[in-house]
């Protein structure tokens, strides 16, 4: 395994917090999933948008105002081999603060990365409309949505105040997405898969059909 892990700290792994609550149960669930990446030695690195002066997006047709917290997005998400997106359910789907995020950006930054998704929401349902809503938008941007997700139901229940999950299970899981958001990123980037796809699609044709 150590051999294997020293092949992924050439790439970053970003989460994107998409919650503004301070604390806020969001930031703790992906400092977890983080962990998981740096388990296997990629670098990781939180984008809080409470950090980020962004404005709502208008549709992109004059930029020259936008502030520069903007075009730091952008370039933290298009640097990343890997992102995770986490979202509190609002109204029974992702954060609007978020959404503003993913507008502002499009297929410069998203397009071919690899995606996890985390929901966090008070009720039952852990904000599964919300990760539905944004492996829709992984799809449209063209981005690769790993099916592995993770919902937590009734987040105030399972995070103490100190950032503590005390739900054994989903940490593991947790973990688990920032390992395999990880791995699928280095294997999507990595010049010897490239190269087998390259020798797969110029081999012989299959003679039995």
């Amino acid at each position: 395994m150590s051999n294997l892990n020293s092949n992924f700290d050439q790439h970053l792994i970003v989460a994107i917090c998409g919650s503004l609550r301070k604390p806020s149960y969001t930031r703790m669930a992906l400092d977890i999933a983080l962990e998981g990446a740096k388990e296997i030695n990629s670098k990781t690195q939180l984008i809080n948008l409470r950090d980020f002066n962004l404005v709502f997006c208008d549709g992109k047709e004059n930029e020259e105002n936008y502030p520069q917290d903007v075009f730091k997005l952008r370039l933290l998400v298009k640097e990343a081999k890997g992102i995770i997106l986490g979202t509190p359910e609002y109204h029974g789907n992702m954060s609007g603060v978020l959404k503003n995020a993913l507008d502002l950006m499009g297929f410069d930054e998203l397009e071919g990365k690899i995606i996890g998704l985390v929901g966090v929401s008070a009720g039952i349902l852990g904000g599964i409309e919300a990760l539905n809503t944004l492996r829709n938008i992984g799809r449209a941007l063209h981005a690769w949505v790993i099916p592995e997700q993770v919902a937590i139901p009734h987040a105030h229940r399972v995070f103490n105040t100190n950032g503590k999950l005390n739900d054994n299970n989903l940490r593991d899981r947790l973990m688990e997405l920032g390992r395999q958001v990880a791995k699928f990123a280095f294997l999507h980037n990595s010049s010897k898969a490239w190269d087998f796809l390259k020798d797969w699609q110029n081999g012989t044709p299959n003679p039995g059909g």
